[in-house]
């Protein structure tokens, strides 16, 4: 397949899983995009030929060198010595246990090759290993050190990997030049990347302090600092592109504020490029895994040596494996700081077994495993290869269906489990101090407060000349404020429907009855035609498609909404580009009925939250709140004859725009001052309402 044809492929299957992804919040986007890369695989018999000098620098480096741009700096910076621990001795314990028990359970897989498999399953996902652990509610210092390590084992993983590949490769080991080559690569790399950064933050300076300002020239020469550093490292230094690129990360990490007084977008601009290019770096590395799986199980499928079902136990005790040795270590270390944190066996053992389920494996085994040659030193071909990337595979996805499944079973939490690439941008050290601050809000209910004052606001600037552009602002803050409230009814581990969910269905579905008799009055009393009546009945079913899917899950119901909303957002665009010139008799009936029955709901409603004992219920006064938006929005544009916006209309709504997000930027200040927020919260939230007034100037450009 051309490269370019690969890469648009790639990339499409990487949003369509993130599509899928959004309907199965539960299941990890990764496991989507394997089952995506198998399909195109065996239905499209897609291939894509791998080189592991282009594949280590094109995925490993950029990805490590975002994590060490990420690494949290204070409580992890305590914990230095654990961490460090866990991040090159656990490897290695890692690595020489698992290649020994992989060794013995195939003794046809040499055993360096073993070694080398049991290095490469070391690092685990430090984002899937944050997302668990906090789920898992592990003590804060087990967190900040499982945390800690993932972040930086990928180094310790990879350089194990590389001499256990070159020593079955050559077929030539020695533990004396071995020892002296890891220090030289591992001292000379970690040197050499932060030399290498500082030289490269010393050019920024100079050019900042030139005058040279252009945010886009710096954002793309960070983007390519780790492939110059890895490249130079690995073909000049021939020591550790690896730890050089993670170094590198660290040093960019402490030094990149000093860049702030000259360009305070830069932080904005850089922060939402790496998250895209990390997001998709770790979307294709998982395609490609699942692309590679039918090589792999065609391989494996017909060995001779060994048959199907035994390969698939054979992953499950590799997995197992890894468990018990990250468990056990993990348990040791609680048993050593007891004394600071007493716990009995019980609740140790607990926390020992979540910290080894917690062992996700991501990116970095998929990339390094995949970059095993296909041949050795003498032209023969690589021993068991597809039966390492088998097990490799294998152990990657039953890493991350062990933590879907038996994570939540052991904490009685149900959350989705992030990885690399699917994360907020919000500082590790910002979410520890978080979480150190039990009275903060979080992200979810700050924001609610943010939009209600900003609703607040245009309810005040609402009058007579703009009550259609006010209505309309109105009734998208009560949108937003509904899905952040119904997020957080549904995080409840409750089955039943939540609270403000049936509130809202009970509401919804009184004010749906006042609509119903309205139309069988008309219908009764003459005053509206018979296309009319039909055209109501028909609106009336998909009104009542939709309450039939208000709190439930994926299902078909919620399908035949979707493609309805798709259709309808088509019928008005469709309306937008060619306008009718003049409205037939019949669609103005139309719209006079459509007035009538959302006065009718209005009124039905208010008839019924009268009544003693509906009082005595305390409906969620936003949720009636946002009904009425709803029904007083669709009497206006029906007033005004239809849903087109004239130009007067578009300059009122971005007028009310302006005083809203100035709003919502007053409300973020609020809670600062009150101490309600953290500041690393407050500033994500002034950064999304910058972008919004970003995105109306562009629009204002776009239509003067």
């Amino acid at each position: 397949m051309a490269i370019i044809e690969a890469v648009i492929l790639l990339i499409t299957l990487v949003i369509i899983a993130n599509i899928i992804g959004h309907y199965l919040p539960n299941l990890p986007v990764s496991l989507i995009e394997i089952g995506l890369g198998l399909m195109v695989a065996l239905v499209f018999a897609v291939k894509i030929p791998l080189k592991t000098d282009w594949f280590m620098l094109v995925f490993v480096a950029p990805l490590l060198f975002n994590d060490g741009r990420r690494f949290p700096k204070k409580e992890l910076w305590a914990l230095r010595g654990p961490i460090i621990g866990n991040a090159i001795f656990l490897v290695f314990a890692t690595t020489l246990i698992g290649g020994l028990a992989i060794h013995w359970l195939v003794p046809t897989l040499p055993l360096a090759a073993s070694f080398a498999l049991a290095a490469i399953l070391s690092p685990t996902d430090p984002v899937a290993v944050q997302s668990i652990s906090e789920q898992a509610d592990l003590p804060p210092r087990v967190l900040h050190l499982v945390s800690g390590e993932s972040l930086i084992n990928d180094a310790s993983g990879l350089i194990s990997f590389k001499y256990g590949i070159a020593a079955a490769v050559t077929g030539y080991f020695s533990w004396q030049q071995a020892a002296g080559d890891f220090l030289y690569i591992s001292i000379v790399g970690a040197l050499a990347g932060m030399i290498i950064m500082l030289v490269i933050h010393f050019i920024r300076l100079f050019m900042l302090q030139q005058g040279f300002e252009d945010v886009m020239f710096h954002t793309i020469l960070q983007l390519i600092t780790p492939f110059i550093i890895y490249l130079i490292v690995e073909d000049l230094f021939h020591a550790s592109g690896v730890i050089a690129v993670v170094v590198a990360g660290i040093i960019s990490h402490s030094s990149r504020n000093i860049f702030l007084d000259f360009l305070p977008e830069l932080k904005l601009v850089t922060e939402q490029t790496w998250s895209i290019s990390v997001y998709l770096l770790n979307g294709i590395v998982f395609l490609i895994l699942g692309i590679e799986l039918p090589v792999a199980m065609r391989n494996t499928v017909h060995n001779p040596l060994i048959n199907t079902s035994e390969e698939i136990l054979l992953v499950f005790a590799v997995w197992l494996i890894l468990v018990i040795v990250r468990g056990l270590w993990t348990l040791a270390y609680l048993l050593y700081t007891n004394q600071t944190n007493p716990k009995t066996l019980r609740e140790n053992s607990k926390i020992a077994v979540l910290s080894g389920l917690s062992g996700v494996r991501g990116a970095i085994t998929m990339a390094g495993v995949l970059s095993v040659p296909t041949v050795l030193a003498d032209g023969s071909p690589f021993p068991q290869r597809g039966l390492m990337l088998f097990i490799a595979a294998g152990v990657i996805i039953v890493s991350l269906v062990m933590a879907v499944v038996l994570i939540p079973k052991l904490t009685k939490v149900k959350a989705p489990i992030e990885m690399r690439g699917m994360q907020q941008e919000l500082e590790a050290e910002a979410a520890a101090e978080d979480e150190a601050a039990t009275d903060f809000l979080d992200e979810t209910d700050a924001k609610i407060y943010m939009y209600k004052v900003a609703a607040s606001m245009v309810e005040s600037q609402r009058h007579s000349d703009n009550n259609r552009a006010a209505l309309d602002l109105l009734a998208e803050y009560q949108l937003m404020i509904r899905r952040l409230e119904s997020r957080q009814s549904e995080a409840s581990p409750s089955d039943e429907l939540p609270p403000l969910i049936a509130e809202e269905l009970i509401l919804r579905q009184v004010a749906f009855d006042g609509e119903r008799q309205k139309l069988e009055a008309l219908w009764a009393e003459k005053a509206i035609s018979a296309k009319s009546y039909r055209h109501g009945k028909r609106k009336l079913r998909q009104k009542q498609v939709m309450l039939s899917v208000i709190g439930t899950s994926f299902n078909w119901h919620h399908v035949q909404l979707q493609i309805y909303r798709a259709w309808s957002i088509s019928k008005r665009f469709l309306t937008h580009l060619w306008p009718r010139r003049t409205k037939s008799p019949s669609e103005t009936e139309w719209q006079l009925t459509e007035r009538e029955m959302a006065k009718a709901g209005i009124k039905q409603l208010s008839y019924f939250l009268k009544q003693p004992e509906n009082r005595q219920r305390h409906f969620n006064r936003q949720v009636i709140y946002q009904i009425i938006v709803r029904y007083r929005n669709q009497i206006e544009n029906m007033k005004n004859g239809g849903r087109s916006k004239t130009a007067i209309y578009e300059r009122q709504l971005q007028k009310l725009r302006i005083k809203a997000l100035t709003s919502e930027r007053a409300a973020i200040q609020e809670l600062l001052e009150q101490h309600k927020i953290a500041w690393q919260l407050a500033d994500e939230l002034r950064k999304n309402i910058n972008y919004s007034e970003n995105a109306l100037i562009l629009a204002r450009t776009d239509t003067e």
